[in-house]
């Protein structure tokens, strides 16, 4: 197995008990986000044996805890962060795309084509900072860090 094979996530399990259930809408969404992370991601925990890895996605006392899991399903390493850093970014992200779905039903070309730059500006700004959380952790692509930042607003999201 080569490297680019072992270094991924082949599976992302929210943690049922820390992350409240969501209306149909926001769970699909949130499938969506899982399916888009599985599809394409690099991810590589430091100083843990070669992947591919299990993914277990919790929220315990204000803090994101990203679990990994071998394979097979053993306990390789947890790592927590505080989810204040992210909460401007994500409450932005949210006031974003909102004037963007605003924008779809009447506003003209340009101005939806302003606003969603404006959207994926504050898009790869929540990448970064959750990549720069995950540094000397676990390290992650860009793309990665894209989809792992769409998974934990679809976390927070309440429909």
């Amino acid at each position: 197995m080569s490297d680019e094979d072992s270094a991924r996530l082949i599976a992302v399990t929210l943690d049922e008990a820390s992350i409240d259930r969501g209306t149909p809408d926001v769970e699909h969404e949130r499938a969506v986000a899982v399916y888009d992370l599985l599809e394409e991601n690099v991810f590589r925990p430091v100083g843990v044996g070669p992947g591919p890895y299990r993914l277990i996605l919790s929220i315990q006392e204000n803090r994101l805890v990203f679990t990994i899991r071998s394979e097979a399903g053993e306990h390789l390493v947890a790592h927590m962060l505080s989810l204040t850093p992210l909460r401007k970014v994500v409450k932005d992200y949210f006031l974003i795309c909102e004037s963007y779905f605003s924008a779809i039903r009447s506003a003209a070309p340009a101005q939806i084509e302003a606003i969603d730059m404006g959207r994926r500006g504050v898009h790869d700004e929540g990448s970064r900072l959750l990549a720069e959380r995950l540094e000397g952790k676990i390290e992650v692509d860009h793309a990665t860090a894209r989809r792992l930042f769409t998974l934990i607003c679809a976390l927070h999201f309440k429909g």
